[in-house]
């Protein structure tokens, strides 16, 4: 497997995780599971940054975690682009 290949990997599986954890808030409780407090320690820190900075819509439509996920994105192909650069890729 390339370097590449690692990095999609990794990033569809993070963002396997923000969905999951998102769609749990939709359930009650889900979140005070085990499943929902392991999913809130791996993505609440990385999604906070983003709560921060985009208010809710209409105070209850939380739009942080599509805007995280699309960072996200953006974040891995640039640095499996600057990987493929340094690699000769």
């Amino acid at each position: 497997m390339s370097i590449e290949g690692l990095i999609g990997s990794i990033l569809q599986i993070y963002i396997y995780m923000i969905i999951a954890y998102v769609l749990l808030s939709w359930v009650p409780n889900a979140r005070d599971s085990f499943i929902g407090e392991l999913l809130g320690k791996v993505v609440d820190p990385y999604l906070s940054i983003f709560r921060k900075i985009i208010p809710p819509i209409g105070g209850m439509i939380d739009i942080s975690p599509i805007i995280a996920i699309i960072a996200l994105q953006f974040a891995a192909s640039g640095l499996a682009s600057v990987i493929a650069f340094i690699l000769g890729g």
